[in-house]
């Protein structure tokens, strides 16, 4: 897989297809495969004629680990992503994040709006807004001797997935504990590329898509019917409205 130094850092990503760019961002304590080969979101776009891009974070998959918080302030993080699009020589790409990853796209975004020609957000709706707690407590769930040594159920999820994911727990608690910028109903409503917010029914970590949507002119909500923050991912809905949501997008 190529990668690309990013102020310092090496980012490794995928690349694979034809046609208009994809960026696809994944969420904390995923990569690459995790997020969007093994849910066949590669394939599926892959199929709809999209030249698809999937990076690992920083402290992720592949990518270079990092054991400082300082080195996973989102506006770093996004500029990780622009900088795979500057590897892969890409003008403009589609960037779609889940979770951290849509956090992560929100503030690319609004750092470099000349080179998206569309946005999706999901896994993180109003709550990229309102903000979401329990760093602390995942970041001590990560260093925790063993899984049983947990008290906190959530922190105790998030281990698990770390364990599932091969992640290096070191380098994942550095990132939890990253100084969260707000992402501001102005920055919001700056963001000018047509955009879908999507979040679970039952996401209570992402919060309402219907009301991010409102604070970005023009854009799309769905909600994903019974779907909570880890069913939502490969929902089958979702990816048809999602590659329905381009195809109208890139016309």
């Amino acid at each position: 897989m190529p990668s690309v130094v990013s102020d310092g850092v090496t980012i490794d990503y995928l690349d694979e297809g034809e046609g208009p760019a994809v960026l696809l961002i994944h969420g904390f304590a995923s990569n690459r495969m995790v997020n969007w080969v093994n849910t066949s979101w590669t394939s599926q776009l892959k199929r709809a004629g999209y030249r698809v891009l999937a990076l690992d974070n920083r402290g992720h998959g592949k990518s270079e680990k990092l054991y400082d918080p300082a080195r996973y302030r989102a506006e770093m993080m996004a500029a990780d992503a622009i900088a795979v699009l500057d590897g892969a020589g890409v003008e403009k790409a589609a960037l779609f994040g889940y979770s951290m990853g849509a956090r992560i796209a929100a503030f690319a975004a609004v750092a470099a709006p000349d080179r998206l020609w569309a946005l999706v957000i999901a896994g993180l709706a109003s709550n990229l807004i309102a903000g979401i707690g329990g760093s602390e407590s995942i970041a001590e769930a990560l260093e925790a001797p063993s899984v049983e040594d947990i008290p906190d159920e959530a922190a105790r999820a998030f281990r698990v997935f770390a364990g599932q994911t091969g992640g290096d727990r070191q380098a994942l608690a550095a990132c939890i504990r990253a100084s969260r910028q707000a992402f501001s109903a102005e920055s919001a409503a700056s963001i000018r590329v047509p955009t879908l917010v999507v979040a679970g029914e039952n996401d209570d970590i992402a919060g309402s898509a219907d009301e991010l949507a409102a604070l970005i002119p023009g854009a799309k909500a769905l909600t994903l019917p019974g779907r909570d923050h880890m069913s939502a991912v490969g929902d089958k809905l979702h990816k048809s409205e999602v590659v329905a949501f381009l195809d109208a997008a890139r016309l």
